[in-house]
């Protein structure tokens, strides 16, 4: 039996959590930059097409998701050894605290809010 197996289970899973984030977060900067396509699609029944500011705030913004997924399969690979080797120790290891993870949510809410702020103004000026 693995000593401490417990711990690495739990380990293991939450990189795997980490990972199906980052592959949703990916996916959601893809569905964001194709989504001007789709309104480009829309507005040539209307009157009012999109312009290039708002496809290239859509395409900057889907990127953005799409780096920030792949900077968390990084990160959290990088963690997933470094905890697996804290688990190995037999001296107490402090944790280094939770600073990334609000950063992370935090620049998720603020690309959240912009893409939120981008599609409303898209929608209402449609009207």
């Amino acid at each position: 039996m693995i000593k401490r197996y417990t711990d690495h289970a739990a380990n293991e899973r939450t990189f795997l959590a980490w990972v199906r984030t980052a592959i949703a977060v990916m996916a959601f900067g893809f569905l964001v930059e194709r989504f001007d396509f789709f309104m480009s699609a829309t507005a040539g029944s209307s009157p009012r097409t999109l312009t290039l500011r708002a496809q290239q705030f859509a395409n900057e913004v889907g990127l953005a998701f799409i780096l920030l997924g792949v900077a968390m399969i990084v990160i959290a690979t990088i963690r997933f050894f470094r905890v697996a080797r804290e688990i190995d120790r037999d001296d107490v290891v402090h944790s280094a605290g939770s600073l990334f993870d609000l950063v992370l949510g935090a620049l998720l809410l603020l690309l959240g809010l912009s893409l939120f702020l981008y599609v409303s103004r898209a929608v209402l000026s449609s009207i």
